[in-house]
């Protein structure tokens, strides 16, 4: 049975190094669907529930987190991306660019 697009996005989040982030954009440029960012982000709104993971280090382009509301408690992301050492103001990651992953580099 051939994997579905969330399925591949799951796979991608799973391999994003703690303290590290990327964005919904970078994934789909990975995946070969360039113009797919908001189902890269519909399938993350389901993953913030699911434990194995990472959907807190997937934020948009400009490192905003766009996702926070999919979890459980307003500065639930942001705590976890605190916790790895991200520095978070005002729902923006600071310094965004050093801590940013890009699968399409880095894979």
């Amino acid at each position: 049975m051939e994997e579905s697009f969330f399925d591949r996005v799951y796979e991608v989040v799973k391999l994003i190094p703690q303290g590290r982030v990327t964005s919904y954009g970078a994934i789909a440029v990975y995946l070969g669907a360039t113009r797919s960012a908001r189902m890269v982000g519909w399938a993350m709104n389901n993953a913030s529930k699911m434990e194995d993971i990472p959907a807190h280090r997937v934020v948009n382009r400009n490192g905003l987190l766009t996702g926070k509301h999919h979890f459980p408690g307003t500065y639930v992301m942001q705590q976890l991306l605190e916790e790895e050492g991200i520095v978070v103001k005002e729902d923006r990651i600071v310094d965004f660019k050093r801590h940013f992953w890009d699968p399409s580099i880095e894979l």
